[in-house]
């Protein structure tokens, strides 16, 4: 598919929040695992790597570097910008014992690429994306943000602008000052609030929006048994799909969808990465897979075609969930 100026990307893309290990997925430290899985992409046809300085404090980027190394003109990167830990800004997270700082002034995102550069061993990026939106007590208005994202446009540092965890005037703003190629948003079966204002909006301006956690954190791979607690302090701990009376609710719903993976000849989280790439040709679909394994599976849910009767059928079940 296109995206910004004409990169062609793979419609699915590599996601290694959980690949950067930390506190938020103290289920995961493998650093070779994390390194073959970015390296095995291209072999599936993924070419788009997503990460963010604030992936386990730049250890994400880092590996992203190391990975991509002789081989950079392959890959198509996207990093983020907005979330700090080594300057002030609006408090955003606790992880582990270091804080999460929001600030989106350009002064602060100078320094941050600056930074982002060298952890990713290169000096342009193809996608620089806004992270979290500003708040008070440090509320940099868009269009300064975006001003200073469009300077580093035409110098060439960057290549394309995105924003993640927007809404719908977020987005209007940004397409003020400058030209918005890609936003990011929470997007499945499980979490569908997108699609009542920002989809129509992206595809009226032309605008790729990336779905992150397409499998609800894992839970609609099939592989979450019902029993399953999350750790203290991890990503999973306190959502709402994996309160133990909501994640047999998902089991029971997953058991009904067999017969549509016979159907389709694949897995349950193929099933749910096509439904929601089969939504709109604008959709891409970050998957965070940890493993060659799962990087090989999650890749097929490109070729798969989901009729619209199942589309719909599946809908309805999901929306079943919460009544």
């Amino acid at each position: 598919m296109n995206l910004g100026d004409n990169m062609q990307v793979s419609r699915i893309g590599l996601g290694t929040w959980a690949l950067g290990g930390g506190p938020a997925f103290t289920d995961y430290d493998n650093h070779q695992a994390a390194l073959d899985t970015i390296r095995g992409a291209l072999k599936y046809g993924i070419n788009l790597i997503d990460t963010a300085p604030g992936y386990n404090f730049g250890e994400s980027e880092k590996l992203v570097g190391e990975a991509i190394k002789g081989n950079r003109e392959k890959y198509k990167i996207i990093t983020k910008c907005g979330i700090t830990w080594e300057r002030k800004g609006a408090f955003f997270n606790k992880v582990g014992d270091r804080s999460l700082y929001k600030n989106l002034t350009p002064e602060s995102i100078s320094l941050e690429l600056f930074d982002t550069l060298k952890r990713l061993q290169t000096d342009y990026i193809d996608i620089y994306m806004t992270h979290w939106q500003a708040v008070e007590p440090y509320k940099t208005p868009i269009a300064e943000t975006m001003r200073y994202l469009m300077e580093l446009k035409d110098k060439g540092i960057i290549r394309g602008i995105g924003a993640a965890n927007v809404n719908a005037d977020d987005v209007r703003e940004y397409l003020k000052y400058g030209q918005l190629d890609i936003i990011q948003c929470r997007y499945s079966l499980l979490d569908r609030e997108v699609e009542d204002e920002l989809l129509p909006l992206c595809k009226e301006n032309n605008i790729v929006l990336q779905a992150y956690s397409p499998l609800s954190m894992g839970i609609l791979s099939g592989a979450v048994p019902r029993d399953y607690v999350p750790p203290k302090g991890s990503a999973r701990n306190g959502k709402k799909w994996f309160k133990p009376e909501n994640l047999a609710k998902v089991d029971d719903m997953l058991d009904s969808w067999k017969p549509l993976c016979e159907k389709y000849h694949c897995t349950l989280a193929n099933l749910a990465i096509a439904w929601v790439l089969n939504q709109s040709d604008n959709i891409n679909v970050l998957s965070g897979s940890t493993s060659i394994d799962q990087l090989d599976e999650n890749s097929k849910a490109m070729k798969i075609i989901i009729e619209p009767d199942d589309l719909r059928r599946m809908r309805e079940m999901a929306e079943d969930l919460d009544n």
